[in-house]
């Protein structure tokens, strides 16, 4: 499923923000962040109710309308000839996303012990960046037989997905106490810390969400469109390699609210010394550093939102976690080709560098606050 998602997004910048002598169409780059902004608020917005909605109906059955859903969604990308169309394909595509996203984490917190979770999810994330690193260099290739080919190879993945996991994918049913079908949105807005923690996670989101859209578009114009595949592959390489014994070592030996400060701040740290990269190799180099900081974060969030939630409404609580991800990753896709666009025309390219800098440091300070009383202990490693 990764794998499909990374064979297309990426070349949703490339296809209709690429230059038409390139074989773009030529679009704003804003116009193609307020596309991949809505889809990502879509689904972030809907997985609030996806998630409740596991605590109630268990997960497969959402899980397995969310793929048919994405599904559609990305066949009818490649039909997309218009801003309007693109827009609708991609809400589409987003709200498959939204049934699927938060039962997925309520499933894996259902079988797993808590000392084990931190792994699990590092396992999980280790899996998603496997379809990193192959899903764009395939969407790479599709590309010279057109858009529209990416785009249904990585609807058909989709497909492929819901047959499998139909199959194979156990029925949890819903636990005791669970409630009715917002009681747990309820409890989770109403939980002081996580509803700060939540919040502040927005920042985070903005920044990540900069690897579609600014260090994309750096990317293309540094080394042209196939610029794409060399950039998603080091990223996921390096977490697939790196991920999983990174995070034994962060488990056993540091406290996993300071690993998630830390890792915030190296993300815009990262971001912020893209400004000087003025070649390829060195914006590669910025990726790295950038991809050091965001494979920690994904699992010690993921462990964090867990620990807070009681077990009858952990799909809830996953559920109202995607807030920051759907509010970050909307005001981040938009922010970010806004940003490009106007550094541009004001002859400031290091405009959206430094911006993205404050808003990680920003955000680093926040989690700090937000997480203060909080167990603060390595967790179990054994």
């Amino acid at each position: 499923m990764w794998g499909g998602f990374f064979a297309v997004i990426p070349l949703v910048t490339v296809h209709f923000s690429g230059s038409v002598a390139g074989g773009g169409l030529g679009w704003s780059a804003a116009s193609v962040g307020l596309v991949l902004g809505l889809r990502q608020l879509t689904q972030q917005g809907l997985t609030v109710f996806g998630g409740a909605w596991s605590d109630r109906l268990g997960p497969k059955p959402l899980i397995l309308a969310g793929c048919l859903l994405r599904t559609a969604g990305f066949a009818w990308m490649g039909f997309a000839d218009s801003l309007g169309v693109l827009l609708a394909a991609a809400v589409l595509a987003g709200v498959g996303g939204g049934l699927f996203d938060a039962p997925k984490s309520a499933a894996i917190t259902q079988v797993t012990r808590e000392e084990h979770r931190t792994r699990m999810f590092s396992l999980t994330s280790l899996s998603g960046n496997a379809g990193m690193v192959t899903g764009p260099l395939i969407g790479a290739a599709l590309l010279g037989l057109g858009f529209r080919s990416a785009a249904l190879a990585a609807a058909s993945v989709y497909l492929l997905a819901a047959l499998v996991l139909a199959v194979t994918l156990p029925h949890l049913r819903p636990q005791r106490g669970a409630g009715r079908s917002l009681d747990g949105l309820r409890v989770a807005a109403l939980d002081t810390r996580f509803r700060r923690f939540t919040l502040v996670l927005i920042g985070y989101f903005i920044l990540s969400t900069q690897i579609n859209v600014a260090v994309t578009l750096k990317a293309i114009a540094l080394a042209g469109t196939g610029a794409t595949g060399p950039l998603y592959g080091l990223s996921a390489g390096m977490a697939v390699i790196l991920q999983y014994p990174l995070l034994r070592a962060v488990e056993r030996f540091v406290p996993t609210r300071t690993a998630l400060v830390v890792a915030v701040a190296l993300v815009g740290l990262s971001l912020g010394l893209m400004s000087l990269a003025s070649t390829f190799p060195a914006l590669l180099a910025c990726v790295a550093l950038y991809s050091l900081g965001t494979m920690t974060v994904y699992p010690t969030q993921q462990t964090l939102t867990a620990r807070f939630a009681p077990p009858a409404l952990v799909g809830s609580y996953f559920g109202f976690s995607a807030i920051s991800l759907g509010v970050g990753g909307a005001v981040g896709s938009v922010l970010g080709g806004a940003l490009v666009d106007t550094g541009a025309r004001l002859g400031v390219p290091a405009l959206p560098w430094v911006t993205l800098a404050v808003i990680g440091v920003l955000t680093a300070l926040g989690l700090r606050w937000a997480l203060r009383g909080l167990d603060d202990s390595p967790t179990d490693a054994t």
